[in-house]
């Protein structure tokens, strides 16, 4: 390709002329290691596939979204959030002429720190050690324990995203800002449909103002949040939602969690979730010499920073199946 642009530097000349000033151009991103750039991708795409190709992401096929090891096969995992995810960041991104590319690797990361059997995993390690948060744990997956504990060396704007993801911190670029409220309108709306699909709910069962502004299909609700989004961050160099629709949303994500994330339907399961993290937790780290020795190695010495990262990585399936191993008699 002497004397022309190679196909990487031609997609970052047409992000500057097709992308809006607002949005993160990817030949600015920057990474903690120097590497050797790619002659096609940018570094945005480069990241997106490194998550997509790593064995942290695969394991959200079997983690628990909101139904621990659910019997049915249409219910949602961990992957199949993280996608639909994607597909409404982008969806968003493309009609404020963002950065796909870093919205995609952002939304397909967010989540591969979550913890077997979901938020009641996460609870379960927090009450244990005192402090655990997935988000934190996705960027030391994503930074330290993937590929063999080289981790991925991704770029600056896909860290701050994925951290800045959920709690208090707000992302440094427009496209992490959009995954932070794309990410609750996916689950509120595909939780809803899966709600719907186990008769935990009705549709009658909305509160009026929410059926009112948001409508009473999933895909209705997502159109209108997505559109209203758009709409409202227009122009804007912050992502934004009017009023109406916003105090919409979270009173559905109070309606939801009263009526599904903590209810009574869900809480023998949900329980029984804890009890297995707790149960591994206590057993490894009794019995460290158990535990695969190069978690200590990542960890650097420390025993309960090895023995988090290994069960905060294990799928519901493979949880379970250790703990039946390691305290239930074989027949």
């Amino acid at each position: 390709m002497s004397g022309s642009l190679n196909i990487r530097q031609r997609s970052e000349k047409e992000e500057e002329t097709r992308l809006s000033p607002y949005a993160a151009k990817s030949k600015d991103a920057k990474r903690e290691g120097l590497e050797e750039e790619c002659p096609i991708r940018t570094k945005f795409q480069r990241d997106r596939d490194r998550i997509l190709h790593s064995k942290p992401f695969r394991r959200l096929k079997h983690k628990t979204q909101v139904y621990i090891a659910p019997s049915g096969d249409h219910y949602r995992t961990r992957m199949t959030h993280s996608l639909e995810v994607s597909q409404i960041c982008r969806t968003i991104g493309r009609g404020l002429q963002l950065n796909e590319d870093l919205i995609e690797a952002i939304a397909l990361g967010h989540d591969v720190g979550h913890t077997p059997f979901g938020h009641v995993g996460e609870e379960a390690l927090r009450r244990i050690i005192g402090h655990f948060e997935h988000n934190e744990q996705s960027i030391r997956i994503l930074k330290v324990l993937a590929k063999d504990g080289l981790g991925l060396n991704l770029t600056d704007c896909v860290l701050d995203g994925i951290l800045n993801h959920t709690g208090e911190g707000i992302p440094k670029t427009l496209e992490g800002q959009i995954v932070k409220t794309g990410d609750r309108i996916a689950y509120l709306c595909h939780d809803y449909d899966d709600a719907l699909r186990a008769g935990l709910l009705t549709e009658s069962d909305l509160p009026l103002n929410v059926k009112g502004m948001l409508g009473v299909k999933p895909s209705d609700m997502i159109t209108t949040m997505v559109v209203d989004m758009i709409d409202a961050s227009t122009g804007e160099n912050q992502i934004k939602q009017s009023v109406e629709i916003n105090a919409a949303m979270n009173e559905f994500r109070q309606f939801m969690f009263a009526r599904v994330y903590t209810s009574l339907n869900l809480r023998e399961e949900r329980e029984k979730g804890q009890y297995i993290v707790q149960a591994l937790f206590n057993y490894y780290r009794q019995n460290f010499s158990k535990l695969p020795q190069n978690f200590l190695v990542w960890a650097g010495g420390d025993k309960t920073t090895a023995v988090v990262d290994y069960i905060s990585g294990l799928t519901d399936n493979y949880a379970i199946d250790l703990f039946q191993s390691l305290f239930i008699p074989r027949k």
